[in-house]
């Protein structure tokens, strides 16, 4: 681990008794690592990441919300083609975090949570054709900074999705809707595995119990059978880790490919594009 700060210095002897704590990446690479985790603000991503690659160390985008419990039981809906021919889906996460916005130019709500929104739709829906954005704006010390932002994609194989994210507007939620010739899917769940973590629990320690959302905060799947809710699938940031320590062993591809990153940034700047034009962009 690297951090300056006293107080983030000694959290690891809570859950990692014994693992070192450095100064700065350099020291740590200096002691010898196969792989880092970067987890600091925008602004400093792209030096440390460069960085990192001129160290030889392999480097893999933490697409982790492809893990979250709530995009897994989506996949799951998917796969049971129970809605027909796809024709769109919507994505909404809205956070109360106004203090956590990472402010200025190279800062905002576009950079941040809409990697994760975008990745989770060009993962289950495939490449995009053409984006459209809009957002607000808030001015902070640091300059003027986007706080909400909705993106329409029209993808190549005929769907359209939708993804909407706030994080100034002092609201909590987090809902899927998908829409199809059969029917609809709705789900409003919690950010399940964050929620956990925050609180003090550890999947290492719950083991299988690790990662569902609560039962009666299921999706509702609605047909002309009826409506039911669908339980929810198992969320598992942990196994990211696990597919990338196995990557590192060369038992398997990386969690998350570089091409399907490469998707994503072009959406995201497209994106700014568009919303710098208030036109739609094409890929």
């Amino acid at each position: 681990m690297v951090t300056r700060s006293p107080q983030r210095r000694a959290e690891p002897a809570e859950d990692f008794p014994g693992v070192p704590v450095h100064d700065s990446m350099a020291d740590l690479l200096a002691a010898g690592v196969d792989a880092v985790t970067i987890t600091t603000p925008p602004q400093t991503r792209r030096e440390l990441v460069l960085g990192a690659v001129a160290a030889g160390v392999p480097v893999s985008v933490f697409h982790n919300r492809r893990w979250d419990a709530d995009i897994r039981t989506v996949e799951k809906v998917l796969r049971s083609a129970e809605l027909g021919e796809l024709w769109s889906r919507e994505s909404r996460f809205e956070l109360d975090l106004a203090a956590y916005l990472d402010a200025g130019p190279e800062g905002g709500l576009l950079r941040d949570l809409d990697a994760h929104l975008v990745d989770q739709m060009v993962w289950l829906l495939g490449p995009v054709a053409s984006v459209y954005c809009c957002t607000d704006w808030v001015d902070r010390p640091e300059g003027r900074t986007d706080a909400f932002f909705t993106i329409v994609m029209s993808h190549r194989g005929g769907v359209r999705s939708t993804v909407t994210a706030s994080q100034v507007n002092r609201l909590e939620a987090k809902e899927y809707r998908i829409y199809g010739s059969g029917g609809s899917y709705v789900s409003r769940g919690t950010d399940v595995q964050a929620v956990a973590i925050f609180a003090g629990r550890r999947p290492a320690i719950e083991g299988p119990a690790w990662g569902f959302e609560a039962e009666e905060r299921w999706g509702v799947l609605n047909t002309a059978d009826g409506s039911r809710r669908v339980p929810s699938e198992r969320g598992a940031y942990q196994d990211y880790y696990s597919r990338f320590a196995a990557a590192l062993r060369g038992e398997g591809p990386f969690p998350v490919p570089a091409a399907e990153v490469i998707d994503v940034l072009a959406v995201l700047d497209a994106a700014r594009a568009s919303e710098a034009s208030g036109q739609v962009v094409a890929l």
